[in-house]
């Protein structure tokens, strides 16, 4: 049984920082890509940040590109997401995602899907 356990949401200014981390249990993290998504109150779930099963390969979403930055630990079985800049819109729930097969690529992980793993979410709030 795959776990996601999201931590480091929480209440920033305008233009600071969080550091949010995504701590994976139940298989082999390193053999799948995983990702960052999130979810304001009456929208779409929306892709921040994939990262390939070795670390190697990121991206980003349009919104985020240039302030956030995703890796991964695979000793520690986690995954980060560095937040910095902050703005009001960043205020969401924020979802780590693991691929479900080796095969989904971090190219891939960019649309959300069903057949990911998810955690179940942390709050951020970004006050102006």
């Amino acid at each position: 049984q795959v776990q996601l356990v999201e931590s480091g949401g929480g209440l920033v200014q305008a233009g600071g920082s969080l550091r949010l981390s995504c701590a994976a249990s139940g298989r082999s993290f390193g053999n799948y890509a995983m990702g960052w998504f999130r979810q304001a109150p009456g929208k779409e779930r929306e892709f921040v940040a994939t990262i390939s099963r070795g670390g190697g390969t990121t991206y980003y979403g349009d919104s985020v590109k240039g302030r956030f930055t995703i890796s991964r630990d695979n000793a520690k079985n986690t995954v980060y997401l560095q937040m910095n800049s902050l703005k009001a819109d960043d205020t969401a729930v924020y979802f780590c995602a693991a691929a479900q097969r080796p095969s989904t690529t971090a190219h891939t992980m960019r649309v959300a899907d069903s057949l990911y793993y998810w955690g179940q979410g942390t709050q951020v709030t970004v006050s102006s």
